[in-house]
């Protein structure tokens, strides 16, 4: 069965549960699991891991994201976005460039958000947007998220086009309404695109019209490598024994000169045997000592 990484463009109207099903149907039902959820309203990048693959994905949840959106000030809706329905509407003052850029200085850097009731969080095992939906509101722990970068793409009498690149967890919705309130009205988000999940920035995306086609004529694309996201971590290239021995994880020894050799105790590696196969993560221990974490054929404990 196929493993590796796909980056889906995945189009708007569809949950990102239901861009992955298609996805595996194409591959013939290998599993997967996507990278960071996008809402039915959102398109752009949606890293999907299928088969081993899935293993790394905690490694791509990780990075940092960028999206582009676009406000629509004056109105709330009850979702964020403009698939809600409408709650509030507020005038919407005149706005100059440097009040916009004010408020946008103001959301840069370290910052606490509280999660939207809309969105997949559980408590109690139900996802939030369930209860919001049955018209339940329930308490919600700020998280400490981090926007690193704002762009000012458009301003209108009565929107804001706008790029950002923020952490995991970010809620570009919350985003979008605590700025809108920071210039003195109200807001939500009528348009958004996630350009790119790092580490793949520049990478090329594939539709799900596309792959369908290509399914179709026996042309799926070919997947990035389970360890495309892993370039950070030191190599560590081992024999055939070594090999064996990993397999049935046990510990490797004698690996001067290797990425292991020079490795603070803990840090994390890469294993590839002696043809070059990507094995997995391993943990080196500072003295030239690697042991297995994460093994693709999963025979060794995780």
């Amino acid at each position: 069965m196929p493993s590796g990484i796909l980056l889906l463009d995945k189009p708007a109207g569809i949950s990102s549960n239901a861009a992955l099903q298609r996805v595996r149907r194409l591959f013939g039902r290998v599993k997967g699991g996507h990278v960071g959820s996008l809402d039915p309203l959102a398109t752009g990048m949606l890293p999907i891991c299928l088969g081993e693959a899935t293993k790394v994905a905690g490694e791509i949840l990780a990075g940092r994201k960028r999206y582009r959106f676009t406000i629509a000030l004056g109105a709330a809706t009850d979702s964020g976005d403009a698939a809600g329905a409408l709650i509030a509407s507020a005038p919407v003052p005149q706005l100059a460039q440097r009040e916009i850029d004010a408020a946008l200085a103001a959301f840069t850097g370290a910052l606490q958000q509280v999660p939207p009731m809309y969105s997949a969080l559980k408590r109690a095992g139900q996802p939030l947007y369930r209860l919001a939906r049955a018209g339940v509101t329930v308490e919600r722990a700020a998280r400490a998220i981090e926007v690193s970068e704002w762009r000012l793409l458009a301003h209108g009498a009565r929107s804001l086009e706008l790029e950002a690149l923020c952490s995991k967890g970010t809620y570009v919705r919350v985003l979008a309404a605590d700025i809108a309130a920071a210039l003195g009205t109200l807001g939500h988000v009528t348009a958004l695109r996630r350009l790119y999940v790092e580490p793949f920035q520049g990478e090329p995306m594939h539709g799900l019209e596309a792959l369908e086609a290509a399914a179709g004529g026996g042309k799926l694309p070919a997947l990035l490598g389970a360890d495309w996201p892993l370039a950070q971590l030191p190599a560590v290239h081992l024999t055939a024994a070594q090999t064996r021995r990993l397999l049935h994880g046990q510990d490797i020894e004698s690996l001067a000169g290797e990425g292991a050799a020079a490795a603070p105790p803990g840090a994390r590696v890469r294993l590839y045997d002696e043809v070059g196969r990507f094995l997995g993560i391993g943990e080196a221990s500072g003295t030239g000592t690697v042991r297995p974490r994460r093994l693709l054929n999963g025979t060794a404990p995780a």
